[in-house]
């Protein structure tokens, strides 16, 4: 299959389009690469690719590819909040444009990534595919309004896909600390202090990065029928943790290390325990096969290989709301998160 992945150069497409290739597809890459002086380790995988922003691919750009797998956007919750309008503009009205464009270039399915936080404050309750959404960010709210509008483009000639991954942890060669069990490693390897930035009372979903990249391999290979207008949550029933519980595993498995809280530490507002049964029932051949302990102690054992400091995890580099503000401050980017006319994309 000819697939075509948006967001090729972050933390998730890093990890996917090895699996994509070593599952045999012809894999093309789109992406203003924002984050290219962020390598961490190993350099990722190069494929050809578009440089261009999602907002200004032409229909042309999308004819020949059968799948579009749509990775490209604002990817957390702090960096929905810097300006949301913007972030609908991105992650929900640009991702409904790219899906009109792809579907009349003949591009036949459109897996699009989405996210748990739609589901946003659900309390204790276990939440499905079905349930209601509750988004309480600017990021949760622009990936419901990003699937509503997706779900009326389908048709016969056109299969969107949602996958709604969990909180996803694990190594990339786009490493992320601002995703939970990452940022608690990461803490525990460079300080010994395992920290705590809210009361840790809110529930997540976790998924290894690397189970995330196979379920986007599963529903390229799955049968239409299977698949079509279909949302998956993506991560394991059995691995929702309160972020205290999952601070208390972080000390289990790291030595020497312990527990410690901000001082003034406030309640999180997002929680939502989710199942995830259904991706494993339609899903032939996916089967998650990372558990937490083993992401942790990996996690850890790369991060004292690589000479991890505070500064770095901390820093501009791997935090993505600090190295955006670092490229809107130096003039990389515009206010609208374009590069300025001259500047190489």
């Amino acid at each position: 299959m000819r697939v075509l992945v948006t967001g090729h150069r972050g933390y998730l497409g890093t990890a996917l389009v090895p699996r994509l290739l070593a599952a045999g597809h012809e894999v093309n890459g789109l992406d203003v690469d924002w984050y290219r002086a962020c390598d961490f380790g190993a350099q990722p995988v190069s494929i050809a690719a578009i440089n261009r922003d999602i907002r200004d691919v032409h229909w042309h750009d999308l004819k020949g590819y059968e799948a579009l797998v749509h990775l490209a956007g604002l990817c957390n919750d702090p960096l929905g909040e810097l300006d949301p309008a913007l972030t609908m503009s991105i992650n929900a009205d640009a991702t409904v444009e790219l899906a009109h464009k792809a579907r009349r270039a003949g591009v036949e399915r459109f897996v699009f990534s989405s996210s748990c936080s739609n589901y946003g404050a659900a309390g204790d309750t276990v939440v499905t595919e079905t349930s209601p959404f509750n988004p309480v960010t600017a990021y949760g709210r622009s990936k419901v309004v990003a699937e509503q509008g997706l779900e009326r483009l389908a048709g016969d000639t056109f299969t969107p896909v949602y996958l709604r991954n969990a909180t996803v942890y694990g190594y990339s060669p786009r490493i992320r600390f601002d995703l939970v069990v990452n940022n608690l490693v990461a803490w525990a390897a460079t300080t010994g202090k395992v920290l705590l930035k809210s009361r840790g009372l809110a529930w997540r979903p976790l998924v290894h990065i690397e189970d995330v990249a196979s379920a986007f391999v599963a529903v390229l290979g799955a049968p239409r029928d299977s698949v079509h207008n279909e949302a998956f949550n993506i991560g394991v029933t059995a691995d929702n943790y309160r972020v205290a519980e999952l601070a208390q595993r972080v000390v289990s498995r790291i030595p020497g290390s312990e527990l410690a809280m901000v001082e003034g530490a406030q309640a999180d507002t997002r929680s939502y325990r989710v199942n995830c049964d259904k991706a494993l029932a339609l899903l032939d051949g996916w089967q998650p096969r990372h558990c937490l302990d083993d992401g942790i102690g990996d996690l850890y054992r790369r991060f004292l290989a690589h000479e991890l400091g505070r500064e770095d995890f901390e820093g501009q580099r791997y935090q993505r709301l600090a190295h955006l503000r670092s490229l809107l401050a130096d003039g990389s980017l515009g206010p609208d998160l374009r590069r300025p006319p001259g500047l190489r994309p």
